[in-house]
């Protein structure tokens, strides 16, 4: 019975060894979204991420502040682990976000751990026709 016991800790630990894809003690990746530009209020920088599970990411997203830009993922949102926040030097430490708004010129940088695999889409509120719309594809 113990070398059972024994057996079955050794497998479940060379297991999770093996398929661990992230390494949350080395430096965060960062991404960046703006939204707006010199050419055009309604460009963004980036549409597609790909991310991996288990990795950490830092997302900028900047407002150039030509519109109001309400930033909507509420399926990414839902399939991330949030560490916090931070806005103009202030850390918020939260673990839901349903939507981030931006009135005027501004950044957020949100710092994540994406949890589950899968496609998820972003879009900018009434704004979708214009084009600002983009996907989380997540590994």
């Amino acid at each position: 019975m113990k070398i059972f016991f024994i057996w079955t800790f050794f497998t479940i630990f060379i297991s999770t060894s093996v398929f661990a894809e992230g390494d949350l003690a080395i430096r965060a990746k960062k991404l960046e979204l703006k939204l707006g530009s010199d050419k055009s209020d309604y460009e963004m920088s980036q549409k597609v991420f790909e991310l991996e599970t288990g990795k950490a990411y830092r997302l900028e997203i900047s407002s150039m502040g030509f519109k109001e830009y309400e930033f909507e993922a509420e399926d990414f949102f839902r399939n991330i682990w949030v560490r916090n926040i931070e806005v103009e030097g202030i850390e918020i430490d939260t673990s839901i976000i349903n939507e981030i708004e931006f009135e005027r010129e501004g950044e957020i940088e949100i710092k994540f751990v994406p949890i589950r695999p899968g496609k998820y889409e972003f879009e900018i509120e009434g704004l979708q026709s214009k084009g600002m719309v983009g996907k989380f594809i997540v590994k």
